[in-house]
């Protein structure tokens, strides 16, 4: 981490103003294209400003480490999913069902489908599918990770994704069919 943002972080512990304002401006252009992968602009703008207030709030959690910006993101992501939660996403609980092991790291699309497409696609996907796809692909957050931010179990969470995974590959069969003519 830079020292400049160390300095910045120091000084938000001591409750100056102007280094939160610093840190906002560094950081609020990256935490908005995140919670946008959760939430609409309008929702997506209200819950990063909500997470900042959380972060500047409970700055003298922070620790080192982390990087700054990991750790904010945690706090962005989370105030997205509880804006989520709010509109009744319902995550089941699938403890006790059965589920074939999923390749994880197969994650390979066709050179032809662009990432925007990819991202459209999970967006299609029913919500408690999307969460957990999304923290996974592109948040990169482990299924432990997933397990807690949620509040679901592991197995859940390895489920939802092998779900997700499947529907997703049905979404993206006419972009495939489409760049084969």
């Amino acid at each position: 981490m830079s020292k400049e943002i160390n300095l910045l972080i120091l000084q938000c512990k001591k409750g100056n103003k102007k280094a939160q304002l610093h840190l906002y401006d560094k950081y609020c252009e990256a935490m908005f294209s995140i919670a946008c992968r959760y939430l609409n602009e309008e929702e997506a703008l209200e819950a990063m400003q909500e997470g900042f207030l959380k972060a500047f709030l409970n700055i003298y959690k922070y620790e080192a480490t982390y990087t700054f910006g990991a750790w904010l993101k945690k706090i962005v992501i989370n105030q997205c999913i509880d804006e989520l939660k709010k509109k009744r996403i319902e995550t089941i609980s699938i403890e006790n069902y059965t589920s074939d092991i999923v390749n994880e790291e197969d994650w390979l699309f066709d050179e032809e489908i662009s990432k925007n497409e990819i991202i459209e696609a999970i967006n299609k996907l029913p919500l408690k599918y999307q969460l957990v796809t999304k923290l996974y692909l592109l948040e990169g957050y482990d299924h432990a990770e997933i397990s807690e931010i949620l509040g679901i179990a592991v197995k859940t969470s390895r489920t939802q994704l092998r779900r997700g995974k499947l529907q997703l590959r049905k979404i993206l069969e006419p972009y495939l069919n489409e760049a084969r003519y």
